[in-house]
């Protein structure tokens, strides 16, 4: 959840630190920190973001070769200086930062303070450095020891870095269920440390990705790795299929809209070299090894969490239309606590941007343990659950800054697609002309989504009049109910405006109680099987003075007549529907943000990877 950089080498680490924290606040900005060592070591850390850090350290003297830093998003103890990382051993001659949980910080804090131990914060991370500590001093073993005989005895998820004055050009790294990864800079001659690839892409595309319950401990001119258990491995080099330009704004006012604007070529690279509609021909590498799996499955198992979740809703209507194979979408964070029935051989599909979801990865680990077959659905190369799954394929929608997702869901929404249409192919449930429907339709999908982009104008002058709005009401049928769960999402998670997704025949059973003048209610209502149920729930909103925000297929002409506003967007396969509609949602709940002074990219109490449970 937190952001984390570090740098050993022959440059200046706190400026390459700063500009890396920069990069990495969407993974958490309450506070900010770096610790450098020039001789000794010294520790600048403040409340709020990267930029309050900056005010800070104007003045200071930050020169050194080795330095870590950290952006934070609270677990254990409120934002404050006091929580912020780095955390310093009661020698203040270690430094560590860490991303994840310790479960058991309690019990040790208290052997710690029965020796006489006194912390400055409440987080468990400060509990960590002083165990290293005291372990070091106990057994008077060299630090990196000390790291790895303290970390086999703590509970919990962790990705850390600890550096210590008395070893001005080494640090020590370890993860376990929270992504690390290393770069190798020009002639291994310096490295680099982050919490993900953004910081690290200015300086090398070559890197290592830390595996669970490895250590690495790293000089300026040399990379050695251990598991917990002390045992040798040899680093995998990859190489970073990434550019700096796909990690900047380009010119707009915020990452989300710009990523809100590149789901067509998204969409296309999710579809690139996948689909060939001339030949009826669809084709996922990823899951051909165990294609017979899917394709004889009596059931199919989805986990993920928030719009990933969204995403697998929109997979299940696919799959049992076209496929025949039912199929339980699962909240990844309930999955694994309510003693799931799992058989050998059954099929899980975990769906995860980041691939680091703490939960889904759970969710992962129990069902493998119980003899199923993953199939990992990410955009992030290397990640955790795309080595945990058996096979998968990855969305290739490109770096995500904004912390709510926006082309990562239709990508998944794209990808899970073709894989019913494989399986369905290979079950022989459907037929060669609707399959070749389909598949052209989904090949023109992205020209429609940028056809769907150019109402933004439009849209925009529509938020104007919803931004001072309490709260706000979704529903969709079919395939776009998802969709309405999408777009309340959406709202909520960057305006702070309440907002809940309904499907449009259960609003009678309940939410129509909350519809007056005051509320309003977005109604996707494009033309498909359901359109004349969509209709009468239309009219159960207006006859209670609900305003009406429909999402029409274009040339519509009836259900305009009846709505305040109206969004049209190209007419297309039902099945295709999401793709287009969920696009004029994000954009409704990004101007609307914007329109009430939020930052779209950063809001309040959300981080983009979420690898804490």
């Amino acid at each position: 959840m937190c952001g984390i950089v570090g740098y050993v080498g022959e440059r200046d680490a706190c400026p390459i630190i700063i500009k890396g924290l920069k990069r990495l606040e969407y993974r958490g900005y309450d506070s900010a920190g770096v610790a450098l060592i020039n001789d000794t070591l010294r520790v600048y850390k403040r409340q709020g973001k990267v930029s309050d850090l900056e005010s800070t350290l104007k003045g200071k003297s930050l020169k050194g070769h080795i330095g870590i830093g950290h952006t934070r998003w609270a677990t254990h103890g409120e934002p404050s200086d006091r929580n912020s990382h780095p955390h310093l051993s009661s020698t203040k001659k270690l430094a560590l930062i860490h991303n994840g949980i310790i479960e058991n910080y309690l019990s040790i804090k208290q052997e710690l303070v029965a020796k006489g131990y006194k912390f400055k914060s409440d987080t468990d991370t400060e509990v960590l450095i002083h165990f290293i500590d005291d372990i070091q001093k106990h057994h008077q073993c060299p630090l990196n020891e000390a790291v790895r005989l303290a970390l086999t005895k703590v509970v919990g998820a962790y990705a850390i870095v600890v550096i210590s004055e008395d070893m001005p050009n080494t640090m020590i790294v370890a993860r376990k269920s929270s992504p690390l990864v290393i770069g190798i800079g020009k002639d291994a001659k310096e490295f680099f440390v982050a919490s993900d690839a953004t910081p690290i892409i200015e300086y090398t595309r070559d890197v290592v990705y830390l595996n669970d319950g490895e250590m690495a401990v790293i000089e300026s001119n040399s990379l050695s790795i251990k598991t917990l258990d002390d045992v040798p491995t040899t680093p995998y080099i990859q190489t970073l299929d990434m550019s700096l330009d796909s990690i900047e704004k380009g010119g707009y006012e915020f990452f989300m809209l710009k990523e809100i604007f590149e789901q067509p070529r998204s969409i296309r690279d999710a579809m690139r070299g996948r689909l060939i509609p001339a030949k009826r021909h669809v084709q996922l590498g990823g899951i051909q090894k165990y294609l017979n799996n899917l394709v004889k499955a009596k059931r199919i198992i989805i986990v993920g969490c928030g719009t990933s979740w969204h995403a697998g809703l929109v997979a299940e209507y696919m799959i049992e239309e076209i496929a025949r194979i039912p199929v339980e979408v699962e909240y990844a964070s309930e999955f694994r606590y309510r003693n799931p029935i799992i058989n050998k051989g059954d099929v899980v599909i975990a769906i995860s941007q980041s691939g680091e979801t703490a939960d889904t990865l759970a969710a992962v680990e129990l069902a493998k343990s119980k003899g199923a077959i993953i199939f990992g659905i990410c955009n992030v190369v290397g990640s955790s659950i795309s080595r945990a799954s058996h096979e998968g394929a990855y969305i290739h929608a490109g770096p995500e800054i904004g912390v709510a997702s926006t082309k990562a869901f239709t990508s998944q929404v794209v990808v899970l697609l073709l894989m019913a249409l494989m399986i369905a192919k290979n079950r022989k449930t459907i037929d060669k002309y609707k399959l070749e429907e389909l598949l052209t339709e989904l090949d023109n999908i992205p020209n429609k989504v940028e056809e769907t982009l150019r109402l933004n104008a439009q849209i925009e002058k529509m938020a104007s009049t919803f931004k001072d709005a309490h709260n706000f009401l979704y529903l969709g049928r079919g395939c776009n109910f998802p969709v309405a769960l999408e777009g309340a999402l959406k709202l909520k998670e960057i305006s702070y405006i309440h907002a809940e997704g309904y499907p449009a025949a259960e609003m009678k059973h309940g939410p129509i109680a909350l519809i007056d003048q005051e509320m309003p209610v977005v109604v996707i209502s494009t033309t498909d099987r359901s359109y004349d149920k969509i209709i009468s729930n239309i009219q159960e909103v207006k006859s209670r003075k609900g305003k009406v925000i429909a999402i029409v297929t274009e040339g519509e002409v009836y259900i305009r007549s009846m709505v305040d506003y109206v969004i049209e967007v190209p007419n297309t396969h039902e099945m295709l529907m999401p793709l287009l509609s969920v696009v004029p949602l994000q954009l409704l709940a990004y101007h609307v943000a914007v329109m009430r002074g939020c930052n779209v990219d950063q809001p309040r109490n959300l981080a983009k990877s979420v690898t804490v449970e």
